[in-house]
Order: C-alpha cells, then sequence, then structure tokens
C-alpha cells in the first residue's frame, strides 16, 4: 500500500493525549480488523510512512513492533512488513473517504476542523422554525419527490429575479446539494463513462462521481476559472462536465461572462450536459453575484442549496432543469427517499420569503470575518501565500516549497484539522496548497490561526522553504495545483 494512500485512511490519528507511536499503531489496527488495509498486503516502509506522516523513523517503527507483537503484521526479511490476520468481509463502504467529511462522523475534543467551510446556526433561527411550522399547510401523506409546491415555486420564482424564467416543473428539491449531484451521477453516468471537472473542485462531487465508477478528468485552471481552451480538448469524450464557476471551489476565481459563455456553447454543441454547482453563488462580498450559467443557454442543469447561504442544517437544496431530466430526477428521489423532509422543506419556504434580508446580513457576517482571517494570517505566516477572494467562503493558500499533505498531518498534533489540495483533487497528487474556511466565530479563527503559526514554526524544514516570485507561474513553484501565478493579492502583478 503506498503510504499517501495510508495517510488517506489513518485520518486523524495524531489526536489524543498517548504516545505517538501508540496512536498510529491503534489506528493500523483498527483498520486491519476493518479489512481496510487487505489481508497479505505490503505497508510502506517504516522510512516511507515517516516522511508521509512528518514523524520519525523510530516512532513508525514502534507502531510496527506494536502490531507484530498483536500478531498483525510479520517481517519478511528482504520484502518488508505485512499483514497477517485476514480481514473481516467488505461491507461495501466507500473505498476513498474524503477527509472533509471526518470529523462529521469521528468529532474530536479540542479540535479546530477548519475542513469543512460551513456556517453556523444563523441568530433567531428557533423562531424562524417555529413561525414555519405553525403555519404551514397541508401536505396530505407527505410524501413529495419533487418537493412541496410551495417551495418549488420560491426557487423557481429565486431564479426569474435572477433573469432566468423558471418553471416549478424544472425544480426538483433534493436533501442539500450533496444529494442532488448524487442524483445526477446516477442519472447521466455509467461505469467507465469519462466525467469532466475541474482539477481542484468540491470533494462531495468527486465522490458522487467515483461512486458511479466514472473516469474523472480534470481541466486546468486559470485566475479567471476553468481553461476554455483545454475543456475543448477533453469534452467530446465526456458523459458529463461538472463546474463550479462562481467562487470556485477552492480557488475562489471567478468565471467571467464571455468564457462562461463560451463553456455554455461548447458543451451544447458536443451535445454533453453541463452542471452548473452554483451553490456559492450568493456569497458575492464584493460586488453583485455572478450570473448561474443557465443564462447562457436553458440547457444547463442548476444546483443550489441553501446550506452555505443559511445553514447546512436545513438541507434544502435543489435541481433546476429541463422538465424532463427533472421527471427522471424526481423518480430517483422517490427510490432514494421518497422526498425530502415536508417540515424542513416548510422551512425552507419561510428562508425564501427573507431570503434578501437573510443573505444580506450573511455576507456582511462573512465580509468581516474574512478579512480578519486575512489580517490575522498575513501577520502570523507572512510567508504564505495567497488572493483574498471577492465572495465564497475560503481561502487557497500556497505553503511555498512544503509538501501540504504532511503539514496536515503534522498540524493535527497541534490542534489544527486542515483540507490539503490532494484532497479537491481530480487526480491522485501532491501539493503546497492548504483550504482555510473563514466562516468560524472570530476567537475560533483567531485560535486557529495562533495553532497554525506554532506548527508552521515547528514544521521541519517550513522557514527554510524559499518563496517563490510574486506572479511567478507553476513551472517555478513545482505544483502541479498551482495552474495560475500564486500572486499574493498585496503585491502588483509581475
Amino acid at each position: 500500500m503506498h503510504a499517501g494512500r495510508l495517510a488517506e485512511l489513518l485520518g486523524r490519528w495524531s489526536s489524543g493525549r498517548e504516545a505517538l507511536y501508540q496512536k498510529l499503531a491503534a489506528r493500523l489496527e483498527a483498520l486491519i480488523e476493518r479489512g481496510e488495509i487487505p489481508a497479505d498486503g505490503r505497508l510502506p516502509t517504516e522510512r516511507a510512512l515517516a516522511a508521509e506522516l512528518a514523524i520519525s523513523r523510530n516512532t513508525a517503527v514502534a507502531a510496527y513492533d506494536v502490531l507484530r507483537d498483536h500478531g498483525l503484521v510479520e517481517r519478511r526479511r528482504g520484502s518488508g512488513t505485512f499483514v497477517r490476520r485476514p480481514p473481516r468481509p467488505g461491507r461495501g463502504v466507500v473505498s476513498q473517504f474524503n477527509p472533509m467529511f471526518l470529523h462529521l462522523l469521528d468529532p474530536v475534543p479540542d479540535l479546530i476542523d477548519l475542513t469543512c467551510a460551513a456556517p453556523p446556526q444563523p441568530a433567531g433561527f428557533p423562531d424562524l422554525v417555529a413561525e414555519a411550522v405553525g403555519t404551514a399547510g397541508d401536505f396530505g401523506i407527505g410524501y413529495h419527490p419533487s418537493g412541496i409546491p410551495a417551495l418549488r415555486q420560491a426557487i423557481a420564482d429565486y431564479y426569474a429575479a435572477r433573469g432566468l424564467p423558471t418553471e416549478p416543473g424544472q425544480i426538483v428539491v433534493t436533501s442539500g446539494a450533496q444529494q442532488g449531484i448524487s442524483l445526477l451521477a446516477r442519472l447521466f453516468v455509467r461505469p467507465g463513462d469519462t466525467v469532466v471537472v475541474e482539477e481542484l473542485t468540491y470533494p462531495g462531487a468527486i465522490d458522487a462521481f467515483r461512486g458511479t465508477g466514472a473516469r474523472i478528468l480534470g481541466v486546468p485552471l486559470t485566475a479567471d476559472g476553468v481553461s476554455v481552451p483545454a475543456l475543448a480538448e477533453l469534452v467530446a469524450g465526456a458523459r458529463l462536465v461538472y463546474l463550479v464557476p462562481a467562487f470556485q471551489n477552492p480557488t475562489g476565481s471567478v468565471l467571467p461572462s464571455a468564457a462562461a459563455r463560451r463553456v455554455v456553447a461548447l458543451c451544447a454543441a458536443h451535445g454533453v450536459p453541463l452542471v452548473d454547482d452554483h451553490v456559492l453563488a450568493d456569497l458575492a462580498l464584493d460586488g453583485p453575484p455572478p450570473a448561474p450559467l443557465a443564462r447562457h443557454g436553458d440547457e444547463v442543469i442548476s444546483v443550489g442549496s441553501l446550506s452555505k447561504l443559511i445553514w447546512g442544517g436545513v438541507r434544502i437544496g435543489w435541481v433546476r432543469a429541463d422538465a424532463r431530466t427533472a421527471a427522471d430526477l424526481a423518480r430517483l428521489k422517490a427510490v432514494a427517499d421518497l422526498g425530502t423532509d415536508v417540515v424542513a422543506q416548510a422551512i425552507g419556504v419561510a428562508l425564501f420569503a427573507r431570503l434578501g434580508e437573510l443573505a444580506e446580513q450573511r455576507q456582511r457576517e462573512l465580509r468581516d470575518r474574512r478579512d480578519q482571517v486575512v489580517r490575522d494570517l498575513r501577520s502570523a505566516v507572512p510567508s504564505w501565500e495567497f488572493r483574498t477572494p471577492a465572495g465564497g467562503q475560503t481561502l487557497w493558500i500556497r505553503l511555498p516549497g512544503v509538501d501540504s499533505r504532511r503539514f496536515a498531518q503534522f498540524a493535527l498534533r497541534y490542534g489544527v484539522a486542515l483540507l490539503e489540495g490532494s484532497s479537491l483533487a481530480a487526480h491522485e497528487s501532491s501539493g503546497e496548497h492548504i483550504r482555510v474556511p473563514f466562516t468560524l466565530p472570530e476567537e475560533t479563527s483567531t485560535e486557529a490561526v495562533r495553532r497554525l503559526r506554532r506548527a508552521w514554526d515547528a514544521y521541519p524544514g517550513a522557514n527554510a522553504a524559499p518563496l517563490a516570485l510574486a506572479g511567478a507561474g507553476p513551472e517555478c513553484q513545482g505544483d502541479r495545483h498551482a495552474t495560475f501565478p500564486a500572486q499574493r493579492d498585496d503585491q502588483p502583478a509581475g
């Protein structure tokens, strides 16, 4: 097993108070018992594992010794360390689980989680829930696979207000945008089909497409979003194209209107469905929100959600598509869960009724938190390179000369969980980038930056890493993810 793959399975193994080798051994033992490390599989060498986890070789050796003493591995002279115990029967669990979801399933006390960018529950939310439930109408037997009529109408009106006339029959309400993407993957993609995405994108989408057995191809990014010429080379052989053109996750770029028209026309010419994930579009902090791609062609499939603008706990997302696609999605939705919870949908109707006010409040909060995190990071770790995004909720940060996956492992020991670049990449790779959200309360963000500074100061070789010249291209920086200049926004373009 490759050391990088094992590091992904290990997750947040280094959190806790025991000695590092004990924590590592315990986590490895659990993976072997669950069958996630295959029987007779060869583990990475101690040296390779130590390098990947940013630990000493002695720590890796001690952990393997514990496994050997427990009868779980054997050392074969000249061959390596092999698993001995047969795994339990597999249960179809996702084999490549994204670290973005780890804190949701296995939260760690006192750990500041920077992997999931999500807003806290808004003030006054319980009162809004009580009002929405108290005024809700008759929902019949309660099963509405496409969504309750009032919410579908509210979402259609939302698009109409953005210059995109929409009928309720074009809307399917989902349990968050994640389910919408998963349903689209099931509808359009079969094993072996090609799905084209930005080379860095929303990890939940990557997981959804991988779950269908798709072949995922990543398109390079520029400072203005996806590279249209590069997309043109791939679209002809694609079954589906999925993009995040507004405040792109994770880079924060915005696809200009002219490029958006070219992308829509390109997909239409080849008859390839185009999915526009515009969940972040309403989080514009320095100007008006970008228009949905469907403004340039009504065949575009749009995915939206209230999770980033309002709160993820509501679990209200949707898909806007042509009537036929919407009907097909509704059938899949019926099989999945018979329809999103109608109480949550009633709350969604109430939220849409005051969406303008709530959006302005959310934008003010995010703008203040963005500016605070930018100031704190510029002061604490001036060698880190990033732009201040005009919207969204994250910073895309380059750690000059440092493997971000290994630094993320190291930062866990200082009480911070990071989402590093390879977790958002369409292809297996390493890089120098991390994604840091500015969604946390001020005190928590300040403490997170303080811990990151301590981790950075202690990380071997971090302070000796060379600084890149402002405006230097990726060929100078050695990072395949840095597909546009790592220019800092307080420096002139070079």
